[in-house]
């Protein structure tokens, strides 16, 4: 369930990227946190190598319930070994972005 989302445009530092085929990847935000970044209608995707990159992210932020399952989804895209993906077990309230667009400078 989407609630309070905010158009905006952010710079922040990649860590991690789905190393299946680059739908959807973690960016640092202020105090420790991080945020779930996904792209809009499945419309593009990431280079595995831009972790610890900067990137310019345009897009819907907002705060979501991420389902043990899709937790668990996410776990396994990262290269998440078995046992630490058996360790999920309840929903997490989590940052989350849909992009429209992302700039990865050279």
């Amino acid at each position: 369930a989407v609630s309070d989302t905010m158009n905006i445009q952010f710079k922040s530092k990649v860590k991690e990227v789905c190393k299946v085929k680059g739908c959807w990847m973690v960016v640092e935000l202020p105090e420790g946190e991080q945020a779930m970044i996904r792209f809009k209608d499945y419309g593009f995707f990431m280079p595995s190598d831009i972790v610890n990159k900067e990137v310019i992210l345009n897009g819907i932020a907002f705060v979501e319930e991420m389902s043990v399952e899709d937790q668990r989804h996410f776990a396994k895209d990262a290269g998440k070994n078995s046992s630490d993906i058996s360790k999920i077990n309840t929903p997490k309230r989590t940052f989350s972005f849909e992009a429209s667009g992302v700039l990865v400078p050279n």
